[in-house]
């Protein structure tokens, strides 16, 4: 059962929805999509184990190959969990267990965060390998600027009513992609580019044991 956390700040309001572990509306800030719908292209969702495409799904690991399921022929995008009910974990949070899967082997327990204060939405992802292999690992996000996208040369911060919108990203967060629909923009930050898994740049190496642990936000 889909279930909804609300926070609340002054005027501000988010949404967030089990359903993927993601942002469902942020009113006047985030495109988003009415209660009980899929996201449309991605909207707002969690892009965990690898953002973005991977050409063919197919990937080595340590001397092995892996085959993910295609769900978008030719490609495996956004990772494995858009889709799956996150489980919540308090009042602003939510937390799901990756099980090994054909084309993952690994086990991951995820955990997602969200805070909104005077200075915007700060998002806090984890991720441990509580398995007993070393695990490949991507992550990404993907809210849509409601009404940002421009007509000519694409930024990460736009005029907004009047105001700049300001995405950012600590260090694990080293790429970002946009991609205008509608009108809207997404603003997608990464921990690696398209196609990670298959040519191995800035995949992050996760030891049995190890956390990943990175914030993103959005100051309008």
């Amino acid at each position: 059962m889909t279930r909804e956390l609300e926070l609340r700040r002054g005027a501000q309001r988010v949404v967030v929805t089990s359903l993927g572990g993601g942002i469902r509306e942020w009113e006047g800030v985030l495109a988003g999509y009415p209660a009980g719908a899929r996201p449309p292209k991605g909207h707002g969702q969690v892009l965990i184990p690898w953002p973005n495409r991977i050409e063919n799904g197919r990937y080595e690991w340590d001397g092995e190959t892996h085959q993910l399921p295609l769900n978008e022929p030719p490609y495996a995008i956004h990772g494995l969990v858009r889709t799956v009910e996150w489980d919540v974990a308090g009042a602003s949070a939510f937390e799901h267990v990756l099980e090994p899967q054909p084309g993952y082997p690994f086990r991951l327990r995820l955990r997602i965060e969200y805070g909104l204060d005077d200075g915007g939405l700060t998002v806090r992802t984890l991720a441990e390998n509580t398995g007993d292999r070393a695990a490949p690992f991507g992550a990404g996000f993907h809210p849509y600027l409601s009404g940002a996208a421009p007509a000519g040369e694409l930024d990460e911060t736009r005029p907004f009513d009047g105001r700049y919108l300001s995405v950012w990203g600590d260090d694990a967060w080293k790429y970002v992609q946009l991609f205008a629909w509608h009108g809207d923009l997404a603003v997608e930050p990464m921990t690696c580019p398209p196609n990670a898994f298959a040519t191995g740049e800035s995949v992050i190496r996760l030891e049995p044991g190890d956390v990943f642990d990175a914030r993103w936000g959005i100051a309008p």
